[in-house]
């Protein structure tokens, strides 16, 4: 990995010069003391910051290398990772970004869309919900590690009465994964969306049927009076509109799911669904992030405390910049993912554009500097 040159003025160090980068992988730096810790901390979004589809940009190993410690600070400068993504498991995901990156990526400095779930899954512990999004059952296994016991998919729906979609055959990977309930007598208490759906005409059918029913599948479709006396709780995890793929263009996200929903169900009702929202750019989502960072402080160096700036990196002005700017953090737009200069100016506008992740962590650093934290 080669060196990266950033502006260093010597009279503002935090650690003293027995610190030296690493000569490769895995050399083991003494600690600073207890009482010294960096003045900045980084979120970085995943998907055109870090990588674009399945293919890393060569920036984030760069910029990663330079929080390990190879910084003017010659820290390791705390950071997590907040994504509108998800569909997995932490654990799982961690891993695979860990072998994509070549750097550790742990659980507990990661945050995907649906992990705030876990602050809650205790008031629907032993209640039926339904979650939809992700591949067969997949954001059920994720549910059911938050600690949700009863948790259904859309395909265990239509495993149960083929009439409630005969527009989808069920595929033999579907029939093996499905749950068999009998949803007449089942009531659900809630829907969460925890990943992008992959059938909406089935998901927005059956999510229709759950809420006029009042959680009841097949049952009698009740007023709008009535269905608010106990109302199934709908909760979306990811508001994004588009997301950067492989493909030349933005991609229609989980935020496009919900809009299509929602103009179904006023189509049908007369009125719109309330609904829950989580992830960027949701207040709940950055000071869940906030809380998950001062843990990882704690982590890094052993002592509790809150950080003089933190730094959001990200390719979307709608979510990541804008919760940034909301939250009181410093905000960095880069050029690699959504956001296109072409198109006219940033929908909020960041505390700086960069070309890349690590031109942005390199600014950010340099800022901290010349500020003589």
């Amino acid at each position: 990995m080669p060196h990266t040159l950033i502006r260093i003025n010597p009279l503002i160090r935090r650690c003293p010069s027995r610190f030296h980068p690493a000569p490769h992988r895995g050399f083991q730096r003494n600690a600073c003391p207890l009482n010294q810790r960096p003045p900045l901390a980084f979120v970085f979004d995943i998907d055109g910051v870090l990588l674009q589809g399945s293919n890393v940009l060569p920036a984030a190993k760069r910029a990663l290398w330079m929080l390990d410690g190879h910084n003017p600070f010659e820290m390791k400068i705390p950071y997590i990772l907040l994504t509108n993504g998800g569909g997995v498991s932490e654990v799982e995901r961690c891993k695979k970004l860990s072998r994509q990156l070549e750097v550790p990526i742990d659980p507990n400095q990661y945050i995907q869309a649906h992990t705030i779930l876990k602050t809650f899954s205790h008031k629907y512990s032993d209640k039926a919900v339904l979650v939809l999004g992700g591949e067969l059952d997949a954001v059920r296994n994720v549910a059911q590690s938050y600690g949700f016991k009863n948790a259904y998919t859309t395909i265990d729906v239509l495993a149960w009465n083929r009439s409630v979609w005969p527009f989808h055959a069920i595929t033999e990977a579907e029939s093996e994964i499905a749950n068999r309930v009998d949803f007449s007598r089942t009531r659900i208490s809630a829907i969460f969306v925890f990943h992008d759906p992959r059938n909406w005409a089935l998901d927005v059918q059956v999510l229709c049927d759950v809420i006029q029913s009042d959680g009841v599948i097949g049952g009698p479709y009740l007023s709008s009076e009535e269905r608010l006396k106990e109302p199934v709780e709908v909760v979306f995890c990811n508001p994004d509109l588009l997301w950067r793929s492989d493909f030349e263009r933005p991609r229609l996200g989980q935020g496009a799911f919900k809009e299509a929903f929602q103009a179904v169900y006023k189509a049908v009702t007369g009125s719109p669904y309330p609904y829950v929202q989580y992830g960027k750019p949701t207040m709940a989502t950055y000071n869940f992030a906030e809380t998950v960072l001062t843990e990882r402080l704690k982590e890094v160096y052993g002592v509790a405390g809150t950080f003089s700036n933190i730094y959001m990196v990200g390719d979307n002005p709608q979510s990541d910049i804008a919760g940034a700017n909301a939250a009181g953090w410093s905000s960095i737009l880069v050029r690699t993912g959504v956001f296109d200069p072409q198109q006219g100016p940033p929908s909020h506008h960041p505390t700086h554009v960069a070309n890349d992740v690590e031109a942005a962590v390199k600014w950010a650093i340099d800022r901290e500097l010349a500020r003589g934290v």
